[in-house]
């Protein structure tokens, strides 16, 4: 339990009546990044209406398999092999989480990686509605020199005791998060939450170790793959910064992406936005977590002055599309 908990000084009389009733600030570790990695450890400290920190509570996670990048988040296979399996801990975290709006620091990635281990359990995570403090930074116009956890913490005066540790990622997050949301109520701020969609259903089937990586399970897809129609709305020309997409723009991908591939590109086609697989003088944006990468995609963006967007604001981009003409 965080040691203040005190009301933020900033916390106003009158509390807007559309938020959310509580809160469950999440922070998962993982074995990678790809839609096949596993949890290794969870946190979840709940807080009530307004922020205040009610309690916390973490495990760790048996993945069944290679624990991943041990230089990152130190846990090793062998203080993992006693651990319970994420079906053993379902139900307590689903009490976590429970009526509770999902908080994490990119919440697509830790929502995503929750869902699937549900789905592997047969189970369903009790989640409707996710907010990512990314964007509810952004939402605030907080002068933060970039979206990592640490300088968000920094711009609140929060120590960071161990990184990449999901207990105290999550007591870093909760501290960082009380201030925005009582600056948020203050100024009558919108949050952007989100919605969660749970898998319904996923198997894994054991596949050959690659050399040099860690990964040992390759899920099937979880639905059929389709061919998308074509997009029946004209282009109307390039994303301006500050105004919102419009229906029959083309859109870019390049790199990872924290929600999978295709179904980001399903939101962005049933948005009335048209996919492109490659980035010419016509497309309209670039989404990508690193601009800096030297993709063939991120280079011609420079080459044409092509917009570029991380995929946390194409998502709050993606909640209001404007209409096309006519």
């Amino acid at each position: 339990m965080l040691e203040d908990r005190t009301t933020a000084a900033s916390s106003p009389t009158a509390w807007p009546a559309a938020y959310p009733q509580g809160y469950a600030v999440v922070d998962v570790e993982t074995t990678g990044l790809a839609r096949d990695d596993r949890i290794i450890s969870a946190a979840v400290y709940r807080l009530d209406a307004r922020g205040e920190v009610e309690d916390h509570w973490y495990t760790l996670v048996n993945p069944e398999r290679d624990p991943g990048p041990v230089w990152i988040h130190g846990l090793t296979s062998e203080m993992l092999r006693g651990a319970p399996l994420f079906r053993d801990i379902a139900e307590e975290f689903a009490s976590r989480l429970q009526d509770r709006v999902l908080v994490a620091h990119n919440a697509v990635f830790d929502w995503q990686m929750i869902a699937r281990e549900y789905a592997r359990a047969k189970r369903e995570a009790p989640v409707r509605q996710r907010l990512c403090t990314i964007a509810l930074s952004k939402e605030l116009g907080l002068p933060l020199p970039n979206h990592k956890l640490e300088s968000l913490a920094a711009h609140f005066g929060v120590v960071q005791q161990r990184a990449h540790h999901a207990l105290d990622d999550a007591r870093v997050l909760a501290e960082a998060f009380r201030p925005s949301l009582a600056a948020a109520a203050a100024g009558g701020v919108r949050l952007p939450l989100l919605e969660c969609r749970p898998l319904t259903e996923w198997t894994d089937s054991p596949v050959p170790r690659q050399s040099g990586g860690y990964g040992g399970y390759r899920p099937s897809s979880w639905r059929p793959s389709r061919k998308r129609p074509a997009c029946p709305y004209p282009n109307p020309g390039r994303y301006e910064d500050g105004k919102p997409l419009k229906q029959g723009m083309r859109i870019a991908f390049s790199g990872d992406t924290s929600v999978e591939r295709e179904l980001l590109e399903d939101r962005a086609v049933e948005a009335g936005l048209h996919v492109a697989t490659s980035l010419s003088r016509l497309t309209s944006l670039l989404v990508t977590n690193d601009p800096d990468s030297g993709t063939s995609k991120v280079v011609k963006a420079k080459q044409y002055g092509t917009p570029v967007v991380d995929e946390a604001a194409f998502g709050q981009l993606l909640r209001d599309v404007e209409p096309a003409d006519g």
